[in-house]
């Protein structure tokens, strides 16, 4: 018996390969060992706040990354294959809408020309605005509200929770 596979696309009695997915396998498993050899080069470094130090992270992704790979190869090998398109709402007869993500690149390249001098709050609200309103949002105010939200609770998570600054910009001082 061959390694072929089932076509669920209602043609009754075709089967059809996959060992593309074998691909993916070797991707996961590439990523995985890429991960473990980097981790076995991060020096053991550890304090009292931090007895494991930064290398147990690398090591256990890399390690279900290629347990992982094993399982999905088995499971191609096995003849196993996913529900093709079956879960989606998509109509792959429709065109891509470039307009909206050309929108969505110049909203992203002006959010990062405009972080350092504006500062995280007003750029982020910002963002958000551009986003929601490239998606199809038109209720201007509560989407710029709710950027305004988002970025100061974003800010304030950042520099109370993780200490970590994010730029103030033009609002130093009063953040």
């Amino acid at each position: 018996m061959s390694d072929s596979q089932v076509d669920h696309t209602g043609a009754a009695g075709t089967t059809r390969e996959d060992r593309a997915q074998f691909g993916v396998c070797a991707a996961l498993a590439g990523l995985g060992l890429l991960l473990l050899v980097d981790a076995a080069r991060i020096p053991h470094v550890t304090s009292s706040n931090d007895p494991l130090g930064p290398r147990p992270v690398p090591i256990v992704l890399g390690v279900l990354l290629l347990l992982t790979a094993v399982a999905y190869a088995v499971d191609v090998w096995r003849g196993g294959v996913g529900e093709a398109e079956g879960g989606e709402d998509v109509d792959l007869g429709s065109r891509a809408d470039w307009k909206t993500v050309g929108l969505l690149v110049v909203v992203f390249g002006v959010s990062a020309l405009l972080i350092d001098p504006l500062g995280w709050v007003i750029t982020g609200s910002l963002l958000f605005w551009g986003c929601a309103f490239a998606l199809g949002n038109r209720h201007h105010l509560r989407g710029l509200a709710i950027g305004i939200a988002l970025a100061l609770v974003t800010f304030y998570g950042f520099a109370i929770g993780l200490g970590v600054n994010l730029p103030a910009g033009i609002l130093k001082g009063i953040l």
